[in-house]
C-alpha cells in the first residue's frame, strides 16, 4: 500500500480502541460515581467493577506496548518535522500517564484491600493513610490523561477534516489489511 493508504494491523487497531474505551469508562466511573450513585451495594459493586476493569486496563497497556514493539506494523511517518515531534511527544505522554494511572490504581487497590468479584478480594497492604493521597494522585493523572487524549483526538480530527490526509484512517477499525506485517 502507498504511504497515504497504509493502515495499522488489526491487533494494533483493536488494542488502541479497547484502550480508548477502557480509559473513557474508567474515567467516567471514577469521576462521577460518587455524585450519581448513593452509598450502598450498587456503588460498591460499581467500584469493584472499576478495579477489575483497571486491572484489565493494565493488561491491555502491556499487551499494546508489547505488540507494537514486537509484531505490530510500523508505518512510515506521514508528516516529518515539528508535527512529528509533537505527535511522538504526545504519544510518550499518553503512555507515561497510562502507566502512572495503572500503578497508582493498583497501589490504591492494595492499600484499600478491595473486593474484586464476589468473594475475591485483594489483601490490604500498606498504610491506610495512603488511601486519600493515592486516590488524589490517581484522579489527577486520569484528568491530565483525558486532556492529553482530547488533544490527541482533536489532532486526529484536524488531520482528517482540515488537512484531508490519512493519519486518522490508519487507525480506524476496518482499515487494516491482511498484508504481511512490515517492520520499518
Amino acid at each position: 500500500m502507498p504511504i497515504h493508504q497504509a493502515a495499522y494491523d488489526r491487533t494494533t487497531i483493536a488494542l488502541h480502541w479497547l484502550m480508548a474505551g477502557l480509559v473513557l469508562i474508567l474515567w467516567l466511573v471514577g469521576t462521577f460515581l460518587e455524585d450519581l450513585v448513593p452509598k450502598g451495594a450498587l456503588r460498591s459493586g460499581i467500584w469493584s467493577a472499576h478495579f477489575v476493569l483497571g486491572f484489565a486496563f493494565t493488561g491491555v497497556i502491556v499487551a499494546l506496548l508489547a505488540w507494537r514493539h514486537t509484531k505490530g506494523r510500523q508505518l512510515p511517518v506521514e508528516d516529518p518535522g515539528p508535527l512529528h515531534v509533537l505527535a511522538k511527544t504526545t504519544h510518550a505522554a499518553l503512555y507515561l500517564l497510562l502507566f502512572a494511572i495503572a500503578g497508582l490504581g493498583i497501589a490504591n487497590a492494595f492499600v484499600r484491600g478491595v473486593t474484586l468479584i464476589g468473594p475475591i478480594a485483594l489483601p490490604q497492604l500498606g498504610d491506610p493513610e495512603w488511601r486519600k493521597p493515592l486516590t488524589q494522585w490517581h484522579g489527577l493523572a486520569a484528568n491530565i490523561l483525558m486532556a492529553v487524549a482530547a488533544f490527541h483526538a482533536a489532532a486526529a480530527l484536524v488531520h482528517h477534516y482540515l488537512w484531508h490526509d490519512a493519519v486518522l484512517s490508519r487507525i480506524l477499525p476496518g482499515r487494516a489489511s491482511a498484508a504481511p506485517l512490515e517492520r520499518h
